[in-house]
């Protein structure tokens, strides 16, 4: 059985490409990649015409998302999650650890937002959606518009790299005190800065160090790919290791630590940070949560 989501495009002067106009319009589709997939697999069509990621919107137009009745999640996912802050626009939530933010399994973060979530009494509210990703071990704070203007606009930000991102890891070995690395990933510019916090003796490492990470470009496990380059890798990190120096069991000491930006509705500037996980306070404990903008 195929189930249908719809949208009427609203009338505009600014013509859109559907896969910048679409992100936040369907409650199934919750970034701006997931829409480009859906575009390819001809789930979407505009005016009962399949689309292409060349359709472009002008306004008024019938755009619908087609799917199984197979992906039609009736049973809700039972997870209770932290919520940071909230309003009628957007949400923080501090993700836990061993879940992905999205995607097609059942157990997401995205499956999870609406039994955690006030509704939005904004007259173009949508279900609650993730606007950025987080790794499926990194725990932190998780940026979701919960109207389909909020999505737009916190994409826009994303794009225009008007959100700033801290991350705290704990790295291994000897680091200088603070620096940037500008390595190229995957033939693309990477940048990152970073700034040791404290640094402590260990009997199996040698040296831990609390770091304090901004990426200046988003390209997909920059943070943990940086660190390697420069010998650093991060504590727990099972893909991106020096040999002999893995520590398994424990989970990746990444963690999402704050989100600065002007919100897009009230444009108050928000600082929003996330209480370290223990296994990182356990290590540092004066660094429980660090409340300055930077």
């Amino acid at each position: 059985m195929q189930l249908v989501e719809t949208h009427i495009a609203e009338i505009s002067l600014e013509t859109k490409r559907l896969q910048d106009y679409g992100v936040g319009v369907f409650k199934r589709i919750t970034t701006k990649s997931a829409l480009k997939k859906a575009i390819k697999k001809e789930m979407v069509f505009v005016d009962g015409k399949v689309a292409s990621t060349a359709t472009f919107i002008k306004g008024g137009e019938r755009i619908e998302y087609r799917y199984s009745a197979d992906n039609n999640l009736e049973t809700r996912l039972k997870l209770n999650l932290n919520v940071i802050y909230e309003d009628d626009f957007l949400a923080v939530i501090n993700k836990p650890a061993g879940i992905l933010v999205s995607g097609n399994g059942f157990k997401t973060v995205a499956n999870a937002l609406s039994q955690n979530l006030k509704t939005s009494p904004i007259f173009d509210a949508v279900p609650p959606q993730p606007v950025h990703r987080l790794d499926y071990a990194t725990t932190g704070c998780l940026l979701v518009g919960k109207t389909n203007t909020s999505i737009i606009a916190l994409n826009q930000l994303f794009e225009s790299k008007k959100i700033y991102k801290i991350y705290y890891a704990v790295t291994i070995g000897r680091m200088k005190p603070s620096g940037t690395i500008d390595l190229p990933i995957d033939g693309k510019t990477a940048i990152s800065t970073f700034q040791v916090l404290e640094t402590i003796a260990s009997q199996r490492f040698n040296f831990l160090n609390l770091v304090k990470l901004s990426p200046k470009t988003g390209r997909q496990h920059q943070l943990r790919k940086h660190l390697l380059a420069i010998g650093n890798p991060i504590l727990g990190d099972a893909t991106y290791f020096l040999k002999d120096l893995l520590l398994t069991g424990k989970g990746l000491y990444l963690h999402a630590h704050s989100l600065e930006f002007i919100h897009p509705i009230s444009e108050e500037r928000m600082f929003i940070t996330a209480l370290n996980p223990k296994k990182i306070i356990k290590l540092f404990p004066n660094y429980i949560l660090e409340t300055k903008s930077l």
